[in-house]
Parts: C-alpha cells; structure tokens; sequence
C-alpha cells in the first residue's frame, strides 16, 4: 500500500497506474497500424488458411492484448461512475 514514509513507493506506484493506462490504446494502434500497413506477410496464426479473415497475424495479437489490457480503463471507468453516483 501507499505510505506517506515512503515517497519513491508511492511515485513507482503511480507510474505503474499511468503504464496500465498506457498498454490498451498502445496494442490497439499497433494492431490497427498492422492491419492497415501489413503488406501479405504471412500470417502467425493460422497459416493453412491464408487470408481467411480481414483481421490475422499480427493484427489480431495486437488487438486481442489491447482487449486482455482493458481492466485498468474498466477500473477507472467503474470509479468514476460510482464516485458521480454518490
């Protein structure tokens, strides 16, 4: 937890806030950036099925992290709501 004797704790505590928020919008404009720019490399995932989808490879790691990173926004979002509420 954070202390009020230990002010390095509570700095790397909140860079660590900031870095969670930071992961979502990253993956998802890489894996758009992917997506868009991927020029036939093949694909990652399933490779017996070249093209069998618009979203593969690459694109859809990238999308599927972004997703896997969204609690910390959730969070966020969720104490926003509560605190507007009370």
């Amino acid at each position: 937890m954070e202390s009020r004797s230990d002010p390095v704790g509570a700095v790397a505590l909140g860079a660590a806030n900031w870095l969670a928020l930071a992961a979502a919008p990253t993956f998802a404009t890489m894996g758009v950036l992917t997506l868009v720019f991927e020029s036939g490399a093949p694909t990652v995932l399933c490779p017996a099925m070249p093209g069998a989808g618009p979203i593969y490879g690459m694109a859809a790691m990238y999308l599927l992290m972004s997703v896997f990173h969204l609690a910390p926004w959730l969070r966020l979002a969720a104490g926003r709501r509560s605190a507007a509420s009370a």
